[in-house]
């Protein structure tokens, strides 16, 4: 005969087995839901993607029609040290052509000094040389500004092949697809639409020029033209490692005059 104590034992047993058959079936749910919400997203970024794609692609077709103005300025420490106009337009072949808007004024002569003392011409020669490396940099960083802006349709889709691309919603008919390893490794963009539209809002990168260590940012906003054309308003580097600030401003659209 069983006792009391043999029955409470069969009845613990019975009652953590059915608690394990339990945890299990719930884990099991939990997974499928959770691989369920994984491929979800990864079916809207890839949704998101597309359309991204198809905005950057039909604007770019439309852009061809546009000539504008390009306003590049460059500034180190807040003080602006250059400043250029160049007239943008579109080849025969889609490649952007860029004339001298205005004619560069005249840079000042640098005084001489040192009535020609070996010390004066050691001075001038170290002050052309950090002006030369800085100019340098300074180009290097517009051109770092190029190959962010306007966002690649090709590079976006190399992101999503490589798995590098998340999607984030933002507020009510805004999402942000943020990339990684996008031009350079290690480097972060995000970019902001409007779902509505279809249309780009914002970009913002974090990259760097030689290494990691010299960071720079990026922050661009978009304008929309009558047609609904998306362009790139304005893009503001800071490199503040070099205390230099890049701001480039694309304005004055109006159809082409070949």
């Amino acid at each position: 005969m069983r006792t009391n104590h043999d029955q409470h034992q069969g009845i613990a047993s019975t009652t953590w087995a059915v608690v394990a058959t339990s945890i299990v079936a719930l884990g099991a749910a939990f997974a499928v839901r959770a691989d369920l919400a994984a491929q979800q997203g990864a079916g809207a970024a890839q949704e998101r993607v597309a359309a991204l794609k198809q905005s950057l692609q039909e604007s770019q077709q439309r852009l061809r029609q546009y000539e504008w103005i390009e306003t590049t300025v460059v500034s180190l420490k807040g003080e602006e040290k250059s400043r250029k106009q160049m007239r943008c337009y579109y080849d025969a072949d889609g490649k952007i052509q860029k004339l001298p808007a205005t004619t560069p004024a005249a840079t000042p002569a640098a005084a001489t000094g040192g009535g020609g003392r070996r010390g004066g011409r050691l001075k001038q020669s170290v002050v052309a040389n950090k002006k030369e490396e800085l100019t340098d940099y300074m180009e290097r960083a517009v051109g770092l500004v190029h190959q962010y802006v306007p966002p690649n349709p090709n590079d976006i889709d190399r992101a999503k092949t490589a798995g590098n691309i998340a999607l984030k919603p933002l507020q009510a008919g805004q999402v942000r697809l943020e990339l990684n390893n996008y031009v350079k490794p290690a480097d972060k963009m995000a970019i902001d639409m409007d779902t509505a539209a279809n249309r780009l809002l914002a970009v913002n990168v974090a990259s760097y020029l030689d290494e990691p260590k010299d960071a720079v940012t990026l922050a661009v906003q978009f304008g929309a033209l009558d047609d609904g054309t998306s362009y790139t308003a304005q893009t503001t580097l800071d490199a503040t490692a070099k205390n230099v600030t890049v701001v480039v401003q694309n304005s004055g659209y109006r159809p082409v005059q070949r």
